[in-house]
């Protein structure tokens, strides 16, 4: 019988033969899982088949329910492991079957498994996107009041032009309020363009244009601000990561953030 330590390293080592193969059953594993649910919402094949999906879905809860388990039985620091991303994944993809017990009719709750593909980048070894996944989450952090400030400015913009646009137009040609001709004003300036509400009018023409060309700043000005501060981000100097899962933790962390392995002073 394997010891605790043997799990933790064929869990958690993807580094290791034995913790890759585990991985790549996994994988398999939770991409069945994710077809299943898939081809559950399909009710040409859902009606003629609702035993076998119930089966499967059960087969499936049961399995990660007993890896959930074993991941918090093998871990140093089991509450490390729970509160992290992957280990609240984990638990938020079993949840829905077991709820459905509870209350009847909230089947459609098993959607929520397809957040388990989230698991790929950790069982393909690509830690380095989520270090990207920080810069991107520090840049956003950092570019919050700016983009803010920008965003106000922009529902001022709308609102007056929806606004003018209500007084020029007028009701007979579908501006019957503020708020309607605000929505026409936001469908126009994010280049959506609906088409359910046209201005008739030559000087509500002209607004829309003023409108049209001023909705490319709306791309342009957000990307630029998180464009620099993912490259001031991106300069700054790296974290170490885990001997374990190679994930970037804080430099005052005592446990990793994602499998709870203690970290070497």
């Amino acid at each position: 019988m394997k010891s605790r330590r043997d799990l933790f390293e064929i869990i958690f080592g993807t580094n290791t033969p034995a913790g890759r193969r585990f991985d790549i059953i996994l994988l398999w594993v939770i991409l069945a899982s994710v077809l299943t649910v898939i081809l559950d919402s399909i009710v040409e094949i859902s009606d003629d088949n609702k035993s076998l999906f119930f089966i499967l879905e059960w087969v499936f809860t049961i399995l990660f329910t007993i890896e959930y388990i074993t991941r918090i039985y093998v871990v140093p620091n089991p509450r490390k492991y729970i509160f992290s991303i992957y280990g609240l994944i984990d638990l938020l993809s079993l949840l829905p079957t077991y709820v459905s017990i509870l209350l009847p009719g909230t089947h459609f709750l098993a959607i929520f498994r397809l957040i388990r593909l989230l698991r790929i980048f950790r069982i393909l070894n690509l830690t380095r996107f989520l270090t990207e996944s920080k810069l991107l989450y520090s840049a956003l952090a950092a570019s919050a009041v700016k983009i803010s400030i920008f965003m106000l400015f922009l529902l001022i913009f709308v609102t007056v032009l929806g606004t003018i646009l209500f007084v020029v137009e007028g009701g007979r040609n579908g501006f019957e309020s503020i708020p309607q001709s605000v929505y026409w004003a936001i469908s126009t300036v994010a280049t959506v363009g609906y088409g359910d509400v046209v201005p008739k009018t030559a000087a509500g023409k002209f607004i829309a244009s003023i409108i049209m060309l001023s909705g490319y700043s709306v791309i342009a000005v957000p990307t630029g601000i998180v464009t620099m501060q993912f490259t001031k981000s991106s300069g700054s100097k790296s974290k170490p990561t885990c001997d374990k899962c190679g994930f970037a933790y804080p430099e005052n962390s005592r446990y990793c953030n994602q499998c709870g392995t203690r970290i070497q002073d």
